[in-house]
């Protein structure tokens, strides 16, 4: 068994991409510039918005955070991502979910421009994606790709198994996963919450993408032998610790990693590539601006 390690991953993507903006700077050329938007006070937001920062630093990005109060109203957020679409120097941004009820998500992703948009969640970015054009893929499913790319997990014609249909990781891999060349060459099933018979599918499964949101959900008679497993759950669940949690993934790891063949950790999986591909989108979006503006 092979631990899919995405701590280990996403910090050579980041000297990698440290490298490329190095030499930026040695050619006096502009760095790329993330902004991120945070509406309200949501501790986890906070963090993930941190840390996002903290990554930019770390491989010598410019990067801004616009925080609005929780008060904001939908209006005030729009007018907000006009002056950030209007903006030449910033390169892409984000912005951070959830946001508050008296806003409505939908309309504020819609807002983005598909060339700042560096999450992939703009539906021109996401129907580039499934019509395989060059575009933003959202960084989880990103990352994923990344992760059987670098660890060369076999996929043509394996039998992938997808357990969630979110906009943000489930529906996006069960596209990227059927794609022509690698990874993809798969046969996807995309299962749910009102799938019947999950652990008859998921026995049957060469690889498994979990993407549920709930604890130890994929036990190891869910499981074939050598079956590769990747867990996008993250889920915070009370103990008696210090922290008053721990967090755990969809995936009942001390006994499924006996089965599988590839299977990556929670946490220390998917979750540190997220930010490293929204980097790598970042990088990207840089390039397209330089070849249009300079």
């Amino acid at each position: 068994m092979t631990i899919l390690d995405g701590r280990k991953t996403s910090k050579d993507i980041k000297d990698e991409i440290k490298a490329e903006v190095d030499k930026m700077k040695a050619n006096g050329e502009k760095v790329p510039h993330l902004a991120a938007v945070i509406v309200g006070n949501d501790g986890a937001s906070l963090t993930y918005v941190g840390s996002k920062v903290r990554a930019c630093e770390r491989v010598g990005f410019q990067s801004t955070m616009v925080r609005l109060s929780s008060t904001t109203s939908e209006i005030e957020l729009l007018d907000k991502i006009e002056e950030l679409n209007n903006n030449n120097d910033i390169d892409g941004f984000i912005i951070q979910l959830p946001l508050p009820r008296q806003i409505n998500t939908q309309k504020v992703l819609m807002a983005v421009d598909p060339n700042k948009d560096v999450d992939g969640f703009h539906p021109t970015n996401f129907g580039k994606m499934a019509l395989d054009m060059s575009t933003f893929i959202p960084a989880t499913p990103f990352g994923i790709l990344e992760l059987l790319e670098r660890y060369n997990v076999e996929t043509d014609g394996k039998h992938t198994v997808i357990i969630g249909r979110s906009h943000i990781v489930g529906r996006p891999m069960s596209i990227l996963m059927g794609r022509k060349g690698f990874p993809g060459n798969s046969t996807v099933t995309l299962t749910h919450s009102h799938t019947k018979n999950i652990t008859q599918i998921t026995s049957q499964a060469d690889i498994i993408i979990s993407a549920l949101g709930i604890p130890n959900f994929l036990k190891a008679e869910m499981v074939k032998d050598d079956a590769v497993i990747i867990d996008v759950g993250i889920t915070r669940v009370p103990d008696d610790s210090e922290k008053g949690y721990h967090i755990t993934g969809d995936v009942d790891f001390e006994n499924v990693s006996k089965k599988a063949s590839f299977i990556t950790p929670v946490p220390g999986g998917v979750g540190p590539m997220t930010i490293a591909m929204l980097l790598k989108n970042t990088l990207l979006a840089r390039e397209q601006h330089r070849k249009l503006r300079g």
